[in-house]
């Protein structure tokens, strides 16, 4: 008796809750205040997600929200003010307009500096792309070595730009490396002080910008080179098409995402250099190297002129913005055609 009793309350225990109408005269009916607070639980408890789980307030979105903003935006545009202020980092700002702009235009050694961005810009876009391909498509095949290859091609992405940067500055002077190399296989004509001649300089810090980020190129194409089907290959090989024409038709379009990435990478990255030329040079010989970057930390932090690294600080970061957003909606306008 007792057993069953037992088992009876434990089986109508794992029922739901009985709930009972109402009645008109119930002090708990439909138009009482307990009614209504019942039959609101009732729908908020239905309109919860599966699992129980509860929606987050948009409080929090949106204080995330605003401190991203406030961040990324807010504070450099409060810092573009100086910009248009001559300020010595102590004393009072004076507003001094569009001084700062007009000077960065008249002064030979500010412009020098823009056209230096521009080309090791260009220059670097274009060469880690074609390195980075090269490497990539190299090393897709079946070698044996090549997840040993791809490590090494891909170790200099993650060491630090100043450490690199020392290391080929030892190896560029004239008892360097590169000239003991050329001397040793009879090219001895050729040494020459690479970093001190303002007419090598600049390539030089080129090479160094191209030896260590190729590797970041090359495992993004490797990347985009896994969603190329083997199928399509074959197809074409079966019909005929020789190496160039397959990569050209094949190989080449389905890279278009990850040339797109690439491409935009590399131009901000090369917009910006200022850790390689810094470390080689330090913008010498006779400004041979300067750059923006270089610029914006020789002006505020060595000649003390703070408003006017800003306006050059703000040149560079419109360069970047637009060319960069222009880049970006070429190559995506590219992607559609291809």
């Amino acid at each position: 008796m007792t057993e069953r009793t037992t088992k009876k309350d434990a089986d109508t225990s794992a029922l739901p809750p009985l709930v009972v109408a109402d009645g008109p005269g119930s002090e708990k009916g439909p138009g009482s205040s307990a009614g209504r607070a019942a039959s609101w639980w009732r729908r908020r408890r239905d309109d919860r997600p599966a699992g129980g789980a509860r929606k987050p307030p948009w409080t929090l979105a949106m204080l995330g929200i605003a401190l991203l903003i406030g961040m990324h935006f807010i504070a450099p545009l409060s810092g573009g003010v100086y910009a248009f202020t001559d300020w010595d980092g102590f004393n009072t700002a004076k507003f001094v307009g569009w001084d700062n702009f007009r000077e960065i235009m008249d002064s030979e050694v500010q412009r020098g500096a823009l056209l230096h961005t521009f080309v090791l810009a260009g220059s670097y876009l274009v060469l880690v792309n074609v390195v980075g391909l090269v490497l990539a498509l190299a090393l897709n095949r079946t070698l044996k070595s090549r997840n040993f290859l791809r490590m090494v091609f891909f170790a200099p992405a993650v060491l630090s730009p100043l450490a690199v940067s020392y290391i080929w500055q030892y190896m560029f002077t004239y008892d360097g490396a590169i000239n003991r190399m050329l001397g040793g296989i009879g090219l001895g004509g050729l040494r020459h002080e690479w970093l001190g001649d303002p007419s090598t300089a600049i390539w030089c810090v080129l090479v160094v910008m191209v030896w260590q980020h190729a590797g970041q190129a090359m495992i993004i194409y490797l990347a985009g080179l896994q969603g190329v089907a083997d199928e399509l290959e074959e197809a074409a090989v079966i019909d005929g098409a020789r190496l160039w024409m397959r990569l050209r038709r094949i190989t080449l379009p389905l890279l278009a995402p990850a040339f797109t990435i690439v491409s935009t990478l590399m131009l901000i990255s090369g917009l910006r250099v200022f850790d390689q030329v810094f470390a080689l040079t330090n913008g010498g010989p006779v400004y041979s190297t300067e750059t923006l970057a270089t610029q914006v930390y020789q002006q505020t932090f060595v000649e003390g002129r703070f408003g006017f690294g800003a306006s050059i600080a703000m040149v560079m970061t419109v360069l970047i913005s637009v060319l960069g957003i222009a880049n970006m909606m070429y190559q995506r306008s590219r992607e559609r055609r291809l």
